[in-house]
């Protein structure tokens, strides 16, 4: 599994919004771009499909901007890197949820290798949520 920039620009946006959401704040694009040297165009596509998944929500007004929708405890890696990055098994036909047919199935052995990293994987970032990193 690799993550792509897209990925990482969106859980240290989300992480950002997890510091915010202690303090009771909401943050506006620039400011949360700036925090994170990401550039705010870009994190302004991440936050629609952030938004889209129910992971962040505007706030309109002059006071407004992002904040998160749901606790930071709520949000795991995985669930983010799924959304942003697709599936997190390396190989297609050892993913469980974006499952396809690719050669090393045919070698059974090689395949069990490539599920126990995604279990690995998987686990791992299952169990660790936004708030563990504020």
């Amino acid at each position: 599994m690799r993550l792509s920039r897209k990925s990482e620009y969106a859980l240290l946006a989300l992480i950002d919004l997890a510091r915010q959401h202690e303090k009771n704040e909401v943050s506006k694009i620039v400011e949360v771009a700036e925090r994170n040297d990401i550039p705010k165009k870009y994190l302004e596509q991440i936050f629609l499909q952030l938004k889209g998944a129910g992971y962040v929500r505007s706030i309109r007004g002059a006071q407004g901007g992002y904040e998160l929708a749901k606790k930071p405890d709520e949000i795991t890696l995985a669930e983010i890197i799924r959304l942003i990055d697709g599936p997190l098994a390396s190989v297609g036909s050892a993913s469980l949820y974006y499952f396809e047919h690719t050669p090393i199935e045919k070698n059974e052995k090689l395949l069990r290798v490539f599920k126990e990293i995604r279990d690995m994987v998987s686990e791992k970032l299952e169990n660790l949520t936004l708030s563990q990193f504020v």
